[in-house]
């Protein structure tokens, strides 16, 4: 019923297929490209404004519009015409009188002139009784050193003392901790930091001798000294300076003792001494006089300088005071020599007076040359006057009383040409301001108490708020002044000018 059969296939193409692909294109399109632009654009703000016064008759027109529904004073009118020549004549007058010129109203309180910072001391120099000797400021202004003695022994004096130094600058100051104690075998006298370097110290001893110390070296301070020879001082040192030699950058100290002599010392750091490279005696049949005035010699030949300045204008020009109360002005006559003496050979005194002012009633304590003007200087003493001189006349341009007692140092404000400041033994500083109408002290800075005198002070030249006080307690203090004691007003310098010029009387 059923077979096997083979058929031939039959083959049907898709009519779907051959439709989709006749349909099927390839199409391709690209946009134009885009061009881009930066650019900036700013506004620019402006303002226009203006001002303009009113016509003065029509503010006089406005007074009287306002007024005018007030009945006008009895007599007001009268009043006014009569006086009115007076009144105009006065004003005429006040403007050609001369009587406030460089008068500044001081709207500060007096109490606020002076402020103390720091109070710094040495616990071992309180104990012990030392008195504060000398202060000085690094020439960086932000140090401050002082030096350790006595000024109320009469005999020779081998008790040891020190040289102390603080950094103001720093963040962690004690005030009771010095950041640099120096001992020192006997006691110091003087004191001088270097004008260019700020680690170097010089000092004078009460035995005579001149030292130079270096506070950046670590074990032993001591740079150079003089050590005790036939041509070194043999006794106290009582001022010590810095003094620039021909060799240009290098520095000398000067000393001066009570021993008559002032001798230039060169600094020999390879051999840790001190070299002397001049010398001057002051003996006084050497002293020259004027014929108006008189003075007797008494006591020894030699003249015991207290006090020494240098001027600041004149290198050759320096100024001497003595135990006697004689006012030198001396020249170092040539300048420095050449070279120093050889090994062994003593250098030959000069006689350096070349002026003599009139003397005082008791020993010269301290002599300072005004920064601002070549002839002018202050000196003071044991009388308790602050004498103004000029180089060009024996007698004193001024005298003025500062204390009732001594005066141990007197010193000129570095920015004021007619300030100066007066450390007292009443333990007062006095700063005298010559430009005032009354010669009263412009500031007084802390009451004296006894025991307490001021024996010490020192100007900051590089911070002039600055000023450094010692004293009898073994303390130093730091006050700062306001600025009607440090900044100069517009005619001060032609008001020294006149007080220089006039001839004392």
């Amino acid at each position: 019923m059923f077979t096997d059969e083979a058929l031939d296939s039959v083959c049907i193409k898709s009519l779907w297929r051959n439709s989709q692909q006749s349909a099927q294109d390839s199409r391709g399109c690209q946009t134009k490209a885009v061009h881009i632009t930066e650019a900036q654009v700013q506004t620019v703000s402006t303002t226009i404004s203006g001002t303009q016064t009113e016509p003065q008759y029509q503010v006089t027109e406005q007074l009287f519009q306002q007024n005018h529904e007030e009945p006008e004073p009895p007599g007001l009118k009268d009043f006014l015409q009569r006086v009115e020549d007076v009144v105009i004549r006065e004003l005429v007058r006040n403007t050609r009188s001369h009587a406030f010129d460089g008068f500044q109203v001081n709207w500060e309180d007096h109490s606020n002139l002076v402020s103390c910072l720091h109070c710094l001391q040495h616990p071992s120099a309180v104990e012990r009784g030392l008195h504060v000797t000398s202060v000085s400021w690094s020439c960086t202004g932000s140090v401050i050193a002082c030096a350790y003695g006595r000024i109320d022994d009469g005999d020779w004096n081998t008790e040891r003392s020190y040289v102390c130094t603080w950094n103001l600058d720093r963040r962690g100051l004690n005030p009771k901790q010095a950041d640099l104690v120096v001992d020192v075998p006997t006691a110091v006298t003087a004191l001088c930091c270097h004008p260019q370097q700020p680690a170097l110290i010089a000092g004078g001893l009460y035995s005579g001798e001149v030292v130079v110390w270096d506070t950046s070296r670590t074990q032993d301070s001591t740079l150079v000294q003089t050590g005790m020879s036939a041509d070194s001082h043999r006794e106290p040192v009582y001022q010590v300076a810095w003094v620039p030699l021909q060799k240009k950058g290098e520095f000398g100290v000067l000393s001066a003792s009570s021993g008559g002599k002032v001798l230039l010392w060169t600094v020999d750091s390879d051999q840790g001494r001190l070299v002397l490279s001049a010398a001057y005696a002051l003996v006084r049949q050497q002293v020259p006089h004027s014929s108006s005035i008189s003075y007797k010699a008494r006591g020894s030949s030699t003249v015991g300088v207290t006090s020494l300045a240098l001027s600041p204008w004149d290198p050759d020009t320096f100024l001497v005071g003595s135990e006697g109360g004689l006012l030198l002005r001396c020249s170092f006559s040539s300048q420095k020599p050449a070279a120093a003496p050889s090994e062994g050979q003593s250098v030959t005194p000069r006689a350096p007076a070349v002026f003599s002012f009139r003397p005082r009633s008791g020993p010269v304590h301290s002599i300072h040359c005004s920064p601002f003007h070549r002839n002018v200087f202050v000196s003071a003493g044991t009388d308790g006057l602050a004498h103004l001189h000029s180089l060009l006349q024996a007698d004193p341009l001024l005298s003025l009383r500062v204390s009732d007692s001594y005066v141990f140092q007197v010193e000129w404000s570095p920015t004021r040409p007619l300030v100066f400041a007066a450390a007292t033994g009443q333990g007062e500083v006095q700063i005298l301001d010559l430009g005032r109408r009354s010669l009263r002290p412009a500031a007084t800075i802390e009451q004296g108490a006894a025991g307490r005198a001021a024996t010490c002070l020192a100007f900051n030249r590089q911070n002039a708020h600055l000023l450094a006080v010692g004293k009898t307690d073994g303390t130093v203090s730091v006050w700062q002044l306001s600025a009607d004691l440090t900044e100069q007003s517009p005619r001060e310098s032609s008001q020294l000018e006149q007080i220089a010029n006039q001839v004392a009387e």
